[in-house]
């Protein structure tokens, strides 16, 4: 009986590496095994769920703990090769049937994965048939219960007409981002980025002396001006103007807010987009950041108003305060804005980027098919999913250009994007299918207050009717 329940856990314990390893590393390096090819019955092989990645977690999971079970690696190895094939075979059967990627089917999610592995270690480990009865009852009972718990914690059913889908662990990061007891103890749970910025980096911009100049790069902000074209945009919207802030982090530099304030002075435009990410730090209390803002947004001189998403700076709770400074907030819904008789859309999700909440098909659920979109969101993450639904523009910041960047001399671009997104999208004009982009290099600065060969950026969009102008755009691979 020890025997068996030993090599149950660690059948689930290869069962459950692929959604562990999707969990840390979300989309990166998430190849389908597939290709996204179809069988003859113009169904997926296998599904966009199962990916060369979690194939080879199993497999180094697999083997990594075999000392502990005391069985040869190979061994391992083999078992995990076979657990995945049952797998992939359940996978098969059910895209016969038609049933979307992710669809459960109590014993046939679990009979093939713990069955084939079972069979082979019983030459191995001369298994008797009670025994392998004892492996499966116990993988197939609990693989399931764990499937439904694991759901139920990531995936919980969101509040009535609350409008975007929350999980338990985002409600526990929120709280924990918002409420000022626990500011203390954040360090703890961004170690990684206390190393690099507070111990690493500031200390090392103080000794060499360009800690000042780097926070007087950091005020020094730039009028980026852009030109968009569209043979799709309304005749009403030609020449329309879009005002786009993003990274404020307002409360982190004095002399920030004037800085901004002074360069908005001179430009009127027909609306104003702000990109999330209003505080500096990702914790502790709003009060500061709020107060600048309510300062800043009064000189923006906009003729349709000024609309908002997120960002990973910004939790849940912030939301009703920046509306009643006056910015309506998009949390994955659409907002019209109609000029002449003729109309666009603004399409804003939620935070893509640590909150992971972004849902751009919620987002377009009421946009009619063939309407012009522009899309919003802190950062360029959900640049995949906009394109799938049809959007036009997709507008957003978050990666600062870098913020701290080598030369221009050297042409390298960011050393830092701290975005999952791919290069192309960190900084400036970029298109993807047929989507064009711009990420903005943010007006403010994050982590430490520097700048270097990256200058803080308001950005003026002008929309033109007409085709297509793809100079300075970086395309995607």
């Amino acid at each position: 009986m020890i025997v068996a329940a030993t090599i149950a856990l660690y059948l689930l314990w290869i069962n459950a590496l692929p959604p562990l390893i999707s969990m840390f590393f979300g989309d990166r390096w998430n190849m389908p095994l597939d290709g996204g090819r179809v069988w003859r019955d113009q169904q997926p092989i296998f599904g966009p769920h199962k990916t060369i990645r979690g194939i080879l977690s199993s497999l180094l999971g697999g083997i990594m703990v075999t000392p502990l079970i005391g069985i040869a690696w190979w061994v391992g190895a083999l078992t995990a090769l076979l657990a995945m094939s049952g797998d992939l075979l359940s996978s098969f059967i059910k895209r016969r049937r038609t049933l979307k990627s992710g669809t459960e089917i109590v014993i046939l999610d679990q009979l093939f994965e713990s069955l084939f592995p079972a069979l082979f270690l019983t030459h191995v480990l001369d298994l008797s048939w009670e025994q392998i009865a004892v492996i499966q009852i116990l993988f197939i009972i609990i693989a399931y219960w764990s499937s439904r718990f694991w759901y139920f914690i990531m995936y919980r059913p969101p509040l009535e007409n609350y409008p975007r889908q929350v999980r338990s662990t985002v409600r526990l990061r929120e709280w924990r981002a918002c409420h000022f007891p626990l500011a203390r103890w954040q360090a703890l749970f961004n170690l990684t980025s206390v190393l690099a910025d507070l111990v690493i980096l500031a200390p090392l911009f103080k000794v060499t002396g360009l800690y000042e100049k780097g926070t007087r790069n950091a005020l020094k902000i730039e009028v980026v001006k852009k030109t968009f074209f569209f043979p799709s945009l309304p005749d009403a919207f030609d020449q329309f103007r879009i005002l786009l802030l993003t990274d404020l982090h307002l409360d982190g530099l004095d002399g920030l807010t004037d800085s901004l304030i002074t360069h908005l002075q001179d430009i009127e435009v027909d609306l104003c987009l702000i990109g999330g990410d209003i505080r500096m730090q990702t914790y502790g209390p709003i009060a500061p950041c709020l107060r600048h803002l309510r300062r800043l947004l009064p000189h923006v001189r906009t003729r349709h108003g000024l609309l908002g998403v997120l960002g990973n700076h910004d939790c849940l709770e912030m939301a009703p305060d920046f509306e009643e400074a006056g910015l309506i907030m998009l949390i994955n819904e659409s907002w019209p804005i109609e000029r002449n008789g003729g109309k666009i859309l603004i399409v804003g999700v939620d935070d893509p980027h640590y909150y992971k909440m972004a849902n751009a098909e919620e987002a377009f659920r009421d946009v009619p098919a063939q309407c012009f979109t522009i899309f919003l969101a802190h950062s360029p993450e959900s640049y995949r999913e906009a394109a799938q639904c049809n959007a036009d523009l997709y507008l957003c910041g978050h990666t600062h250009g870098g913020q701290i960047c080598l030369p221009d001399t050297i042409k390298c671009g960011p050393i830092f994007t701290n975005s999952r997104a791919p290069r192309f999208t960190a900084s400036g004009h970029w298109q993807y299918r047929s989507m064009q982009g711009y990420t903005s290099r943010g007006a403010g600065a994050s982590s430490i207050p520097l700048r270097f060969n990256c200058p803080g950026e308001i950005t003026v969009i002008t929309l033109v009717k007409g085709d297509v102008d793809l100079t300075d755009t970086t395309f995607s691979p």
